[in-house]
């Protein structure tokens, strides 16, 4: 799925996309084909290098909660886009290599003042005429842009949460009935011992055979099921937020509000909001 969104993301937009786990160990750079001609010289510069990791380390730091911003050696705007599972940092759409607005004679003479003071060896008419070549887009546009990734973040998270509680394809089918139940009850009040008795198992047993096939405990995988059909539910504005929580299957709104922080990682508030924006 990633790989058919980065594919029309790039085609539609003319912009690169990547994506990267939270830890960089060297500065992050997009497949040749994406790559800007003026930043694939500048990768060859031992100290536009340094300074675009430094940059980039920032950038990821920054945007751990949320879409972020930032300029490189050249003036060229980079975006990271948190993916985030529940209170999980999983990684960031990374995008840019852009300007916002024309660029001029006066920031390319800055760029090879700074090279030629390095010492740099660089055929400057090939940077220049890379440089003048490099996209640019206006602010709303880009800013539209992003809004777009973001949702797409979302939408991956919230893929990976459905795989997450399908389980594995392995899974015996007693641990496959017995998710099947949870997902049809789970509004009502449930037990571990009342799913225990649908597949004919003790509840210890089964307790331990279930966390073996999801990796997760009895308790959080049912609360993790209600998230899922609450973030469903939060779509339509008529529902009051209380009225979602009880009809899910959450005993009090304490219980749900604390579940739902855990699985995704803020409010429902907060993510009622968001997905108004989208």
């Amino acid at each position: 799925m990633y790989r058919d969104y980065e594919q029309a993301f790039t085609d539609g937009t003319g912009l690169p996309l990547g994506f990267h786990e939270p830890g960089m160990l060297v500065a992050f750079r997009y497949p040749k084909k994406q790559e800007s001609p003026f930043c694939a010289m500048m990768s060859g510069v031992k100290e536009a290098s340094a300074i675009n990791y430094a940059a980039q380390c920032k950038l990821v730091l920054d945007a751990q909660l949320a879409p972020r911003t930032s300029k490189c050696f050249g003036g060229l705007l980079e975006t990271a886009v948190p993916v985030r599972v529940g209170e999980n940092l999983v990684g960031f759409l990374h995008t840019g290599q852009v300007f916002l607005q024309l660029p001029d004679k006066a920031g390319f003479d800055r760029v090879a003042g700074t090279l030629q003071k390095w010492g740099t060896e660089v055929d400057l008419k090939i940077l220049r005429d890379a440089y003048f070549d490099i996209r640019v887009i206006a602010l709303k546009q880009y800013d539209a842009l992003i809004r777009l990734l973001d949702a797409f973040a979302k939408h991956l998270a919230s893929c990976s949460q459905a795989l997450f509680l399908n389980g594995p394809q392995h899974a015996s089918p007693a641990m496959a009935r017995a998710q099947t139940f949870i997902e049809d009850h789970s509004d009502e009040e449930l037990t571990l011992t009342t799913v225990a008795r649908v597949v004919n198992m003790s509840a210890t047993y089964f307790s331990e055979k279930f966390k073996e096939a999801t990796s997760i405990n009895f308790v959080e995988y049912v609360a993790r099921t209600r998230i899922e059909k609450t973030c469903n539910l939060l779509l339509n504005p008529n529902l009051r937020i209380s009225e979602i929580a009880f009809e899910v299957g959450f005993q009090s709104l304490s219980q749900f509000n604390r579940s739902f922080r855990q699985v995704v990682g803020e409010s429902p508030r907060s993510h009622r909001a968001k997905l108004a924006l989208h």
